[in-house]
């Protein structure tokens, strides 16, 4: 439906019709530029895994094929027609990408490790709603979340941008269009105007959230808005650009050239988006440009040919399919393989089955779409009809999603016997480890990564941060105090300590910040000065100056994964527990856990918990380096837990048939609370003067133990 005040405005700015300009002709070299930009996208994918400018090419041109469309019918009939754009828009995009999603979630089932399902879930309703790209950028920004695997629906982030420009173009165009009407300027000045400032304040901020968030930048609708302004604008100029016929043959080769070396020069080695995605997009204005009022002049070998030469315009036409199905087919077969990255011939077989898929979906979907409303002309039969092909993919996601919980339920519902379920207690009693039963392992590989974060998200500070984060647990009134302090490898203690900080009275004071050590010294990250935890480590001491707890619990040593990187005590640690001394601090310094070659989780998903073992010295020394250091302060003492995570140089990933990480290196939320019991004897030796509850866990757990496995 349209608006009675549109029409009566833009009434006035109604221009006479016109001669059809090179912007209105259909033109096969931009079908030929968007079979380009899928065959790269793809390409960089399968063989490279790097950033190809393919998406930016396909943002650019929506911007100049929809805003061209639009800016045309408001200067033709003085409106918009809301309702049919946006159902032509959802036929279009809805039914192809609900067929893919739906793909994605059958093929997650078969042949991804059960610790996906949950996540690939959330990522496809979040895509089937047009907000994936949110969704990632929300999931990206953790550290904590670095290892995951990429998800087979990755890529709907540019159609989560794009739909969202769907939505607003239309308005934002129809606004410009009242705008000059009450000025008095025609409608194309007026959506230059609007469209000039959108660009400028999109690619200003683009620059700067880039600079400052990079990993979000990649996925921000703002940070990309300007790329569809561009096209826009390339769209509203160029019925009026004339350029010689030497000079458009020229900026042909050279934009298609610059585009096919965009993953070469620029790759994963620049911030992007940022200044480097000016490459991608500047090499398609080029190339638009080049073919631009061409008619019959195209040079026999201009780049503007080739690209209208007929396979490739065909391609341009499925090029949508193409890109949806290359990147789910990718993961699959490098899961199925076991593979990083595709062979060769393996990436030639996932580019194959890409363009069989994409064929496919073209003639089965679009086709029947087609055949389905071709009678039946309003614009609610269209949206309805794609709007069916979604439903079927939100339905079957929550159904999914409801099986899984209700199997943690019943996981839970077992996990409640701590003799079934003991985790490092399993330790304390031979009997009760030899006669220890059979079951799921608990937590639940599904869920355990979100469970465990999400218990300290709260306290603690992401990697670009500067504010310190504190939170506290335990009795606040408590006349002991003990601060848990450090990177991801002393938050995974946290359960343990609230545990025993129930248990004895004591008041828990929780300070970590993601991949930052407590310490002295200059820190780096990847490689590069890490600022922000230098600057946590500051605000964490004179947090500390000010509290005068009774201790700080803390890493001792940090393991590094690999034979030829041993555990090490890192430079400064010894210098910030001398400056705990002078405060009468005492320091628990624990022995850091073990880094495993692989995802537990899905090393269980896929093999069982007795394959799901990595060797002790993959990333740990045979015995603590902290032994041989020199110097240490009167208030260190050195806390050794490898016992109860390693035996005979393994280190399992599951213990007392609890889950003991939820990725390759940090306990869940579980095993921690398990090792409760086994640092209690050693942590209330380190601190003597802390108070004591009347009966320790130790002592409660060989009680129950005892009467579990009898006589």
């Amino acid at each position: 439906m349209s608006d009675p005040a549109l029409n009566r405005a833009t009434d006035t700015v109604r221009v006479p019709p016109t001669a059809p300009s090179a912007a209105r002709r259909r033109r096969s070299d931009i079908e030929g530029l968007r079979a380009v930009a899928a065959l790269l996208i793809a390409v960089y994918h399968i063989w490279f895994g790097t950033v190809s400018g393919g998406v930016d090419v396909f943002l650019v041109l929506t911007g100049f094929l929809i805003t061209g469309s639009l800016v045309r019918a408001l200067e033709r009939d003085g409106r918009i027609a809301f309702g049919a754009f946006w159902a032509k828009i959802v036929t279009r995009l809805f039914p192809a990408g609900a067929v893919v999603l739906g793909a994605v979630l059958v093929g997650a089932y078969l042949l991804l490790p059960r610790s996906r399902w949950t996540g690939i879930i959330d990522d496809v309703q979040a895509s089937a709603l047009y907000h994936g790209n949110w969704h990632l950028a929300l999931g990206s920004v953790d550290y904590m979340a670095e290892n995951a695997a990429a998800s087979p629906v990755q890529h709907f982030w540019s159609l989560g941008v794009q739909g969202q420009f769907y939505l607003l173009w239309p308005p934002l165009l129809a606004v410009a269009g009242l705008a000059a009407a009450a000025l008095g300027a025609r409608v194309r000045t007026g959506a230059i105007a609007v469209l000039s400032a959108v660009f400028a304040a999109s690619f200003g901020y683009s620059l700067w959230i880039t600079a400052h968030e990079p990993v979000w930048a990649y996925f921000d609708t703002g940070a990309r808005l300007w790329e569809l302004a561009l096209g826009g604008l390339l769209a509203l100029v160029l019925p009026h650009l004339r350029l010689p016929g030497r000079v458009r043959g020229a900026a042909g080769w050279t934009g298609l050239t610059a585009l096919v070396l965009c993953g070469v020069v620029v790759g994963d080695r620049l911030p992007y988006p940022g200044f480097a995605s000016l490459w991608p997009t500047l090499a398609a204005v080029l190339v638009i440009v080049a073919g631009a009022g061409a008619g019959t002049t195209v040079g026999r070998l201009s780049a503007t040919r080739l690209l209208g030469w007929g396979p490739l315009p065909w391609l341009g036409g499925h090029a949508y399919p193409l890109f949806l199905w290359h990147w789910p087919i990718l993961v699959f077969h490098l899961e199925v393989t076991g593979s990083e990255r595709p062979t060769l011939g393996g990436g030639f077989l996932v580019l194959g089955l890409s363009f069989a898929a994409a064929l496919t979906t073209s003639w089965v979907v679009d086709g029947g779409l087609a055949r389905l409303t071709r009678t039946r002309t309003a614009p609610s039969w269209s949206l309805a009809a794609g709007v069916l092909f979604v439903v079927p993919v939100l339905l079957g996601g929550l159904v999914w999603g409801h099986a899984i919980q209700r199997d943690q339920r019943t996981r839970l519902e077992l996990a409640t016997d701590p003799t079934a379920y003991p985790g490092a207690g399993v330790h304390l009693s031979p009997v009760l480890a030899e006669d220890l039963p059979d079951l799921p392992v608990y937590p639940d590989t599904t869920t355990v990564a979100r469970d465990t974060i999400d218990q300290t998200r709260a306290c603690n500070a992401l990697m670009d941060d500067t504010e310190l984060v504190r939170c506290e647990a335990g009795d606040p009134g408590a006349g002991f105090t003990i601060v848990l302090v450090g990177s991801s490898h002393a938050r995974h203690w946290y359960q343990a300590l609230d545990t025993l900080a129930d248990r004895h009275g004591w008041r828990l004071v929780v300070m970590t910040k993601n991949a930052c050590q407590f310490s002295a010294a200059d820190h780096t990250y990847r490689g590069e000065a890490f600022e922000e935890c230098d600057a946590w480590n500051d605000q964490v001491m004179a947090e500390l100056r000010e509290l005068r707890p009774d201790a700080v619990f803390t890493t001792g040593t940090r393991t590094r994964v690999g034979f030829d990187r041993p555990e090490h005590v890192p430079d400064g640690y010894v210098e910030r527990w001398r400056e705990l001394d002078e405060l009468g601090i005492d320091v628990v310094a624990v022995r850091d856990t073990p880094r495993f070659g692989f995802n537990v989780p899905e090393c269980v998903d896929r093999n069982g918990p007795a394959e799901c073992v990595e060797r002790q010295d993959y990333s740990m020394a045979r015995t603590s380096p902290a032994n041989a250091l020199e110097d240490v302060p009167d208030n260190t003492t050195f806390v050794d837990m490898t016992e109860y995570l390693c035996s005979d140089g393994v280190c399992p990933g599951v213990i007392g048939n609890q889950l003991a990480y939820y990725d390759s290196n940090h306990m869940s939320f579980a095993f921690s609370h398990s090792m409760a019991t086994v640092l209690e004897p050693d942590l209330l030796d380190a601190l003597p003067e802390a108070p004591e509850a009347d009966a320790s866990l130790v002592e409660s757990a060989a009680v129950l133990y005892e009467e579990s496995t009898g006589p």
